[in-house]
């Protein structure tokens, strides 16, 4: 008898949300295995950082399911979602450090809300996620002394701190140069393809997601390299392409059928 079909890290069935009777999302529904990517695009305005808010509970969806690790989390009231979060790592848009706290205090803030006490348990956490983005030598340093680059990789040593399955970047490469944009994308191929965390995406840049979708991160060369071909098996599963329009979904599949598509709407996103 065959087995049952794992629980999906995230799926989202029919979720909808209004702002002053005004429609924001409308009827949105995928899933997400575990370890597996998500690139979410679309224009300003679609919905994409909304949707990003109500999966980790700062919105609450009108009418919907929401669910991770089988769990349905659509309405459940805040006193409750902290754990939840615990299994989350979120990466804003600009980072989102403390301007008052150094790069330590920054990334060992999760860790002291979700009752952390022993000062040398959390710096020894705080200098390896630190180390894991490269940034162990700026752990005295306060977030205005940092490059965009070097804030965006402290947010997602913040982010990873609690160790989270599932992390979501808002954007983590809008207005960063080429090159540590590229350092960027590497990061969360890594974290990715090492850790095996379940990531979703939301990218301007569709070199991003083409770069996550057809290679994968090498710790022996500490760099990407082209995805296995001719049907060998990744050990991460897919990455797929979600493109909203107007708060619903316009497209959902993989980069080839992206990049293939005859649809008018998508040569004009493309181009």
């Amino acid at each position: 008898m065959d087995s049952a079909a794992p629980t999906p890290a995230l799926e989202l069935r029919h979720v909808t949300l209004s702002f002053d009777e005004k429609p924001v999302l409308s009827e949105i529904s995928f899933q997400m295995d575990h370890g597996g990517t998500l690139i979410l695009l679309g224009a300003a305005g679609a919905g994409k950082s909304v949707l990003l808010k109500l999966i980790v509970g700062l919105l609450i969806p009108d009418s919907g399911d929401i669910m991770v690790d089988g769990e349905n989390m659509a309405g459940l009231p805040e006193a409750l979602w902290h754990p939840v979060r615990q299994r989350m790592g979120m990466v804003f848009q600009e980072g989102a450090l403390f301007d008052s706290l150094s790069v330590y205090e920054n990334v060992a803030f999760p860790l002291r809300e979700a009752g952390g006490k022993e000062e040398e348990k959390i710096e020894r956490r705080v200098r390896e996620v630190l180390d894991v983005v490269e940034m162990e030598q700026a752990i005295d340093k306060m977030p205005s002394e940092l490059s965009g680059g070097m804030r965006r990789r402290v947010s997602i040593a913040r982010a990873i701190v609690t160790q989270p399955g599932l992390m979501l970047y808002d954007s983590p490469t809008a207005g960063l140069d080429p090159v540590t944009a590229h350092t960027i994308t590497v990061l969360i191929a890594k974290l990715r393809d090492v850790r095996h965390t379940t990531s979703i995406v939301v990218t301007h840049r569709l070199q991003d997601g083409y770069a996550l979708a057809n290679f994968i991160y090498a710790p022996d060369k500490k760099a990407l390299v082209p995805a296995p071909t001719n049907g060998a098996k990744s050990h991460s599963p897919p990455t797929r392409f979600l493109l909203l329009r107007d708060g619903s979904i316009y497209f959902q599949g993989s980069g080839q059928e992206l990049a293939h598509s005859a649809d008018s709407y998508l040569r004009r996103f493309l181009a």
